[in-house]
């Protein structure tokens, strides 16, 4: 799979190897139009490509325009990144607040008995021990048969949530867990630009007034308010919602997802930190949508995403306040819309979106940079082959419409299998029939009681979320029959000696760090021999 850390991987090592880099590169100056996480995460790859001392970039940052980012969470995937750039965990994650991340708990998404909790676990070399045994269980219980089929007991990265450890084992422990990080995207933003301008890139303050195009429709330059204008041969808008060079220029469709996904606004409400940090993300069910929770080092990020079809603003503020126990609080407030969606091209003309421009689907899987990685390495991968030709063009877009639909399928999932029936909102959901066939196909399946791999390998879902990823979604929502209907298991339905599974997670779990711990002493990285493990 020709995925965004391998080939950025390979970058790094075709300059340390010293190939030949004679082929003149198909763009000379790209303009890349936004800071922001996805700004300088994209320059930093553009200048880090094995003709970057050949290729300028520059990157235009408006002065007059805030940052969107509120405290996130990443996927797994950045690691990668940082892995291929060789900047250790020690250097940045200090430098934003960041935190370890195992994996995501539901909570309160199903009211099923046994199953109003469970964990989304990341994947681990120690899956392999007892991930048969899970998958056995669920197709057991989905025949019928009353055998544990609940996720949590299984998985190694779902103890060391439960248990407040980093997911960074003991040096005399070769078993690595594929983790993800939570981190203060402003900061992270601003580190980046440090290391990017370190690197090479120009670095232009200017807020950008007109986007001018030539005689073919391809973005010729950009006016700024100063009165200047800015040439580039190639550009990249990261620009937001705003969508400033990919929409509002080069006019390009957008495709809503809110037949869908119902969510459109969103509320920030950080809280100190007390206790124990957790490498985990919770999102929990409430009345209009879900409220999240990312521990940092020193606050506790916390938000509503909600539908404002379904509640208003403010009494969605209401609910997140009472959730959080800040009822009576002055703590502030911060209002977000979204659009959620995606641009029908993310490579229009000479132009490429990355970021909040390209497209937008919720942060329930916080699945935005994930798109950032992939598309800005793809955009590297294109300009390392001197390929801009149309053809590159159209398989560009259709490996990134795939990533969105599969991503959506993957997100619509969970609100279309809850069995909340308290408000409309979520009677809405789980009413939903506007689902892909290739989602339908995967749910239908599910209730064949046949395996899920040929479907999702069909589906390509394996680009963005493995097996394992949709056994716990299904399973962790307690999509089984009803519990009257469950009958003692066969022998062969109850081989598995489930206490021998606890017995591993258990011992497995005591080789990992108190996160906190982990946090103060964060040791360099061993290399990338085990990513190519992971990569989905």
């Amino acid at each position: 799979m020709n995925d965004t850390a391998t080939v950025f991987n390979q970058h790094i090592a075709a300059r340390s190897l010293g190939e030949s880099t004679d082929a003149p590169p198909p763009v000379r100056h790209v303009c890349v139009v936004g800071g922001g996480t996805a700004g300088w995460m994209t320059a930093l790859m553009l200048a880090t490509t094995a003709y970057g001392p050949r290729l300028k970039v520059t990157v235009v940052e408006s002065p007059q325009v805030g940052i969107i980012g509120v405290g996130e969470g990443s996927t797994p995937w950045l690691r990668g990144f940082f892995d291929g750039l060789g900047i250790e965990e020690s250097e940045w994650m200090p430098a934003c607040n960041a935190t370890y991340k195992s994996g995501i708990t539901f909570q309160n998404w199903s009211t099923k008995p046994g199953f109003e909790r469970y964990f989304h676990p990341f994947a681990s070399m120690l899956d392999n021990m007892t991930m048969h045994q899970f998958v056995d269980n669920v197709h057991a219980r989905l025949d019928g048969a009353d055998v544990h089929a609940h996720p949590d007991r299984f998985f190694v990265a779902a103890a060391l949530a439960r248990q407040g450890r980093g997911p960074r084992a003991q040096h005399s422990f070769p078993f690595d867990v594929w983790y993800g990080y939570h981190f203060d995207a402003t900061l992270l933003g601003a580190f980046l630009g440090r290391k990017t301008v370190e690197r090479g890139v120009c670095h232009l303050q200017g807020h950008v007034t007109e986007v001018m195009l030539n005689e073919r429709g391809d973005i010729d330059r950009l006016q700024l308010g100063d009165g200047s204008s800015l040439e580039a041969d190639f550009f990249v808008d990261c620009s937001g919602f705003a969508s400033l060079l990919i929409g509002k220029a080069l006019q390009t469709p957008f495709i809503s997802y809110a037949e869908n996904l119902f969510n459109d606004a969103a509320i920030a409400m950080p809280t100190p930190h007390e206790g124990v940090i957790e490498s985990q993300t919770v999102s929990t069910a409430l009345r209009h949508g879900w409220a999240w929770k990312i521990p940092l080092t020193n606050r506790c990020g916390n938000g509503y995403v909600y539908s404002s079809a379904h509640c208003s603003a403010d009494q969605a503020e209401t609910e997140l306040r009472k959730h959080i126990g800040a009822l009576d609080s002055d703590l502030p407030a911060r209002h977000l819309k979204m659009r959620v969606g995606r641009m029908a091209k993310q490579w229009n003309r000479n132009c490429v979106a990355v970021g909040l421009s390209q497209g937008f689907i919720e942060p329930l899987e916080a699945t935005a940079l994930l798109f950032v990685q992939r598309t800005a390495g793809m955009l590297v991968d294109a300009l390392e082959q001197g390929d801009i030709s149309q053809a590159a063009q159209d398989q560009f877009n259709e490996a990134m419409r795939v990533r969105f639909e599969n991503t959506r399928d993957y997100i619509v999932a969970h609100y279309k299998t809850n069995s909340r029936t308290d408000t409309d909102y979520w009677r809405a959901n789980a009413e939903n029939m506007n689902l892909s066939a290739s989602l339908q196909q995967v749910l239908m399946t599910w209730m064949s009681r046949k395996p899920l791999a040929p479907v999702l390998k069909a589906g390509r879902f394996g680009q963005g979320y493995p097996i394992v990823s949709w056994y716990a979604l299904l399973a962790g929502m307690g999509i089984f029959p009803e519990g009257d209907d469950l009958q003692p298991p066969t022998a062969h339905q109850a081989r598995h000696r489930l206490n021998t599974v606890d017995d591993f997670v258990a011992r497995s779990a005591l080789n990992f760090p108190d996160h906190r711990e982990l946090l103060a002493n964060i040791p360099p990285r061993a290399g990338d021999q085990t990513l190519q493990l992971y990569l989905w």
